[in-house]
């Protein structure tokens, strides 16, 4: 039974991720490669997305700017 705080599962496009994160593409396929991103969810033969809950989660275990 879901939880009544529960979010929909929303999956967001690269450019959304890139935005949020404020790293580019490289860098997202970099940390991919070196296991320190989420990796995506595969939703077609040529298509990818990722769980905006990992995106978040990653965004919150940064260290904070100085």
């Amino acid at each position: 039974m879901e939880s009544l705080h529960s979010q929909p599962l929303r999956l967001l496009r690269r450019a959304e991720v890139e935005r949020r994160c404020g790293i580019r593409r490289s860098t997202v396929y970099r940390l991919m490669q070196e296991e320190d991103f989420p990796a995506p969810v595969r939703i077609g033969p040529r298509a990818v997305r990722w769980r905006e809950s990992d995106i978040d989660a990653w965004i919150r275990s940064r260290p904070p700017a100085t």
